[in-house]
């Protein structure tokens, strides 16, 4: 199991596992003060607090989890992390895929839902049965309990889970959000370029002041913002699959490893490295 700890004063430290097949990813970390930048995730993130006011941003609002309650963070949703009290905070949480996720619904006839969207009704519950589900297969994933654990355990929380989600109704979109999703392609389809507003203004037709405010207003964060988050989740997917961070950084489109390592370590608090040998298990 690894352990990243910052440093002797801070006595922070996260634990972090991964199961090699479900690619569900489990962390286990006591932080004081500051514990993440804003940052996002491709899975959907289910959370306890164990320990201390853990206090974060999500969906524009401010949150405090206390201990025993439930988070449930979508896909996509940008939060950060720091406590709330001087003797900090303790919690677990589960990292679970999208399409691992779409599946596990769909066997329950609950559609598709491998692009949640503002998908939980709230962000903290109460719920007492959703807690005791996430912990206990938080507890049979991260320590290794064997098959019929991990598999029983997952089961209940999906079952569980599934209270909490609601189905977005489709809309029509205004023609303001679908330049700003064409705008979020373009990035995504340059990402390993040095894009600028005006290269953006150009390409869309729109004025960079507009631009900026449409697409904070859509999205919730300035462009450049977003596209940070989309390197770091994209160079995630890299270094799992075993790709050196020096060219996940060239490909992700950090000027160097160094660069790519000052945002991976304060969205994540581990490095690039550290994550990739978890993942690949090279760490005992």
């Amino acid at each position: 199991m690894m352990r990243s700890t910052d440093n002797a004063l801070s006595k922070d430290w996260l634990e972090f596992q991964r199961n090699d097949e479900t690619r569900i990813e489990s962390v286990h970390a006591h932080f004081k003060g500051h514990a993440y930048d804003p940052h996002d995730h491709d899975e959907l993130l289910l959370g306890v607090t164990r320990q201390g006011l853990q206090r974060f941003s999500c969906h524009r609002s401010v949150h405090t989890s206390s201990p025993s309650k439930a988070i449930l963070i979508e896909p996509g949703a940008v939060h950060d992390g720091h406590s709330a009290q001087t003797e900090g905070f303790t919690y677990i949480m589960l990292y679970l895929p999208q399409l691992w996720v779409a599946s596990a619904m769909q066997q329950r006839n609950l559609g598709d839902i491998a692009a949640l969207s503002t998908a939980f009704r709230h962000t903290l519950t109460d719920d007492p049965l959703l807690s005791a589900a996430i912990e206990n297969a938080w507890f049979a994933l991260h320590y290794k309990e064997g098959l019929l654990a991990r598999d029983e355990s997952l089961d209940r929380l999906m079952t569980v889970l599934a209270r909490h989600i609601v189905t977005p109704r489709q809309s029509a979109a205004s023609n303001a959000r679908n330049q700003m999703y064409r705008v979020r392609d373009y990035l995504h389809d340059q990402m390993s370029q040095d894009i600028g507003l005006d290269e953006l203004s150009t390409w869309s037709g729109i004025d960079r002041f507009r631009l900026s405010r449409e697409f904070k207003k859509v999205f919730g964060q300035s462009p450049h913002a977003w596209l940070v988050r989309l390197r770091l989740r994209t160079a995630r997917k890299l270094l799992a699959q075993g790709v050196p961070p020096a060219i996940v950084a060239c490909q992700v489109g950090f000027s160097d490893q160094s660069h790519l390592g000052r945002w991976f370590q304060r969205a994540y608090r581990m490095t690039p490295m550290m994550y990739q040998n978890r993942c690949s298990n090279v760490l005992s």
